[in-house]
């Protein structure tokens, strides 16, 4: 075979990949905080932290541009898009308009394969809330729990038959996990305590009970409190 048939689709599928690559390790640092909000993002800086060229890492900057995890500054390039109150409560209201409908829909979708879904899901965020890190640094901890509360979220609204709620979901969660993992962090210890195990426990209740607007309430009040204890740390 002649080998200039097919090197324009290898690079191709290599350059794809590298680009997936580099979208998937600058997000998760924007999202954990790694890259700090407001930090300018220099290609040659990224170069030297990810290996990857620039040809990869320009397309991810412009894919983050547009979930607004990254700004373009004109002149200056790239940066990680800061903090702001207001942003972060338009996020939240936005995802308890879209979470909302999503879980109403599933409720009347509801099937036995989604409860079971949502209890088995409940069941492994329970038992990783409830062990001890030993073993595991406190990062990984996080990051588990993190994969399995978003499971369980996601469970819920699975069956709500809506390819674009499920799109906005998980974009919409992506910009509040910005915020909610700094809160984690630094939340003042004069904060009142809050049992999140026992939210989950009531919204999963009363989806199961097929008491839609019970469990919209639920997780409704469950967002509005994660964006006051948010509020409390960027103030």
């Amino acid at each position: 075979m002649n080998p200039m048939l097919t090197t324009g689709p290898d690079l191709s599928v290599k350059t794809l990949t590298l680009a997936e690559q580099a979208y998937r390790e600058l997000k998760r640092d924007i999202v954990s905080g790694v890259l700090p909000p407001g930090l300018p993002l220099r290609l040659e800086f990224l170069k030297q932290k990810y290996q990857l060229s620039f040809s990869p890492l320009r397309e991810a900057l412009n894919r983050l541009q547009s979930e607004r995890l990254v700004d373009s500054i004109a002149l200056k390039g790239f940066r990680v898009a800061p903090l702001s109150i207001k942003e972060m409560q338009d996020s939240i209201s936005t995802r308890i308009l879209i979470d909302g409908e999503a879980l109403r829909r599933s409720i009347e979708h509801a099937t036995d394969d989604w409860e079971s879904h949502i209890v088995a899901a409940l069941h492994a965020l329970d038992l990783v809330t409830q062990r001890t890190t030993e073993g595991e640094s406190l990062d990984e901890h996080y990051d588990l729990v993190e994969q399995r509360h978003l499971a369980l979220h996601r469970a819920l609204i699975d069956a709500c038959d809506s390819r674009w709620l499920l799109d906005f979901s998980m974009t919409l969660y992506i910009q509040t996990e910005r915020y909610r993992r700094p809160m984690l962090v630094n939340l003042p210890k004069s904060s009142a305590p809050r049992d999140v195990s026992k939210e989950h426990h009531e919204i999963v209740a009363a989806a199961l009970r097929r008491d839609a607007k019970r469990a919209v309430e639920l997780l409704t009040e469950h967002y509005n409190k994660t964006a006051r204890r948010i509020e409390e740390t960027l103030t």
